[in-house]
């Protein structure tokens, strides 16, 4: 783990401080601009050539992140003072032979290794961390599927131990959908299939996100600082719309940020971690932790400061750089500048050179924007764009958010214009 730190050099220079970004889909983009602004190097490594981060970094690597003779030659090559891991498919041996070796793995390599895989994240959560969370188990077999579905309750949910947005995942609702799920679990998951966990269904009123960060104080202590819970919902398992703050009682902010502290303490590091939570009432409950900005975290774009959204939240505590916050009742904390909402621009299309249209009517909404992310092929359910906006209240900014995003449509190459009109669903808001 790096010291805190006091001074940063220039980028492109011998005394350039160097962050090597492992994946560089949107998330990833947003850390290079912050890194940008600050004057630190940053490299970029995907599967595919100009994804979103290389469009906006110093220099980029094209390979499989899953092959350690890769990952070993890049790191080697740019000798980076922080490796920060953005998405799933990455050898988790390399990254802990890489810290091993003296590199800063982000938060840890450990951390990463349990977020990675659902099982070891559950038995964290509940065994280490001891914190509340639904009731699962274990099937590696259709009949033990059949047992597990049958001793959680109907209905459940099932997920693929190594699988993410929703993919590899299923609702059942009865023993009839049970080989669906074990299907589905199968053929849809992000590496191993071997083993499905399976979740008690939590009828909860709000899912959220604490983007909870571990870094350093003024005083070069490690402190956990609290954004305001951020409130979302979810289509077919995969993020569509996030807004800060989330409308929760006070009883149930102070759990969120206690939960977030336990878990956060026992995964250790430095960096934001999303975490996960079911809020109903005063109850919460963990779900699933991030070891890295979350998705839903883009509304920090407009409701923090500039500087201080959740990514260049994360790139200072990656520097070693302080963060301000304010103690309030033994909690952390960092205040908003407003009420804010994003609503993802998604495809139902697929082909190569993406094309926008309807920005016109779309920036021409007041206190929104538009963040289109530079992805060189669109395919069904990919995610291209963000609306963003802000207001008031929550439910100004979700209304403004959502509109902008249905005014756009696009098209490949191969493809017609294809949109979702705002018009025909905004009775549904």
């Amino acid at each position: 783990m790096i010291k805190p730190r006091d001074e940063l050099g220039t980028a492109m220079t011998d005394s350039a401080q160097k962050v090597l970004l492992l994946g560089s889909g949107e998330l990833g983009k947003e850390i290079a601009i912050e890194a940008q602004r600050l004057g630190v190097e940053v490299i970029a490594v995907d599967r595919y050539a100009n994804a979103p981060a290389m469009q906006v970094a110093h220099r980029f690597y094209v390979g499989d992140m899953r092959n350690a003779d890769f990952l070993f030659s890049v790191v080697e090559r740019e000798k980076p003072d922080a490796i920060i891991p953005e998405i799933e498919a990455i050898n988790l041996d390399a990254l802990f032979e890489l810290e091993k070796d003296g590199y800063f793995v982000v938060p840890n390599a450990k951390a990463t290794w349990i977020a990675m895989h659902r099982e070891r994240t559950r038995e964290t959560l509940a065994k280490e961390a001891k914190v509340p969370t639904s009731r699962y188990a274990y099937a590696t077999t259709l009949d033990e599927l059949y047992e597990a579905c049958e001793k959680i309750g109907y209905p459940c949910h099932t997920k693929a131990i190594m699988s993410s947005s929703g993919k590899g995942s299923y609702f059942v609702r009865g023993p009839e959908d049970v080989p669906k799920a074990w299907e589905e679990a199968k053929k849809k998951a992000r590496g191993s299939a071997d083993k499905i966990i399976v979740e008690e269904h939590i009828d909860f009123e709000v899912e959220i996100t604490e983007l909870a960060v571990r870094h350093y104080d003024e005083n070069g202590e490690v402190v956990t600082t609290f954004p305001k819970p951020v409130g979302h919902y979810q289509i077919d398992g995969d993020y569509h719309s996030s807004w800060q703050p989330a409308e929760i009682s006070e009883k149930a902010e102070r759990e969120v940020y206690r939960i977030a502290k336990r878990i956060t303490d026992v995964l250790g590091g430095l960096g934001l971690f999303g975490v996960e939570m079911f809020v109903k009432g005063d109850r919460v409950w963990a779900n699933e932790v991030s070891p890295r900005p979350h998705d839903t975290g883009m509304v920090t774009l407009a409701s923090h400061p500039t500087g201080f959204s959740e990514f260049g939240l994360h790139l200072r505590a990656v520097l070693g750089l302080p963060i301000p916050g304010e103690w309030v009742d033994g909690y952390r904390l960092f205040p908003i500048l407003t009420p804010a909402a994003t609503h993802v621009i998604k495809t139902n299309v697929s082909g190569h050179s993406p094309r926008f249209k309807g920005l016109a009517k779309a920036m021409s909404v007041p206190n929104s924007t538009v963040r289109l992310f530079g992805k060189p092929e669109a395919y069904p359910g990919r995610r291209l764009g963000v609306a963003i906006a802000w207001g008031r209240s929550v439910e100004e900014a979700k209304r403004k958010a959502e509109m902008v995003a249905h005014s756009i449509e696009l098209r490949t190459r191969s493809s017609e214009w294809h949109g979702q009109d705002y018009e025909k669903r905004k009775h549904l808001l």
